[in-house]
């Protein structure tokens, strides 16, 4: 399933983030009909729904997407390489809802590898944008200063056919919730 894009396709390098939930309680059992729910900006560094320097996108959904893991775990979003925006390295964020319509178990986010954002941004759809030269490296982000090892995704493909990134999270409901959300 896509993200949702509001009434137009988001321009960017195709990317399709893959998620495998797992139960480290029980032997990294899989976690079916977990909602997971993914948002981050476009290839400019605008998110949706906010109205932030430049831009008021209140109202719009683009790279946003609800979607449910399935027996083994697993859940796809097809959308495109996020951009980047002042003081944060290219990021998508994520939560999880063990139960239907309950309350989140946990938010977090995941980095992509340097060199793989490096290509995406030479490329001819983000190069109006560039380079992100406001943080020097993952270990510089606010976010990610802590540790991101286990935030970092298994990514394959090139700028021209897309990319897929693959990233296994282990949840035992006993997270505490983040509040960044954007």
């Amino acid at each position: 399933a896509r993200l949702s894009s509001g009434p137009r396709r988001m321009p960017g390098v195709p990317l399709s983030m893959r998620f495998k939930l797992v139960n480290i309680n029980a032997n990294c059992a899989p976690i079916a009909d977990a909602g997971v729910y993914l948002w981050h900006c476009d290839k400019d560094g605008v998110y949706s729904g906010y109205q932030q320097p430049g831009a008021n996108t209140v109202g719009q959904t683009f790279c946003r997407g609800l979607q449910y893991t399935d027996c083994n775990g697993e859940v796809a979003f097809d959308t495109m390489y996020p951009g980047w925006y002042p003081g944060r390295i290219t990021h998508l964020h994520f939560q999880i809802y063990l139960t239907a319509g309950g309350a989140v178990t946990a938010t977090s986010q995941n980095a992509f590898p340097p060199a793989v954002t490096q290509a995406v941004y030479a490329s001819s759809l983000y190069a109006a944008h560039g380079q992100n030269t406001s943080v020097a490296s993952i270990a510089q982000d606010n976010v990610f200063s802590d540790g991101y090892a286990l935030q970092m995704p298994t990514v394959t493909g090139d700028t021209t056919s897309g990319y897929v990134a693959r990233l296994a999270i282990g949840v035992d409901g006993g997270f505490d919730v983040d509040d960044n959300n954007k």
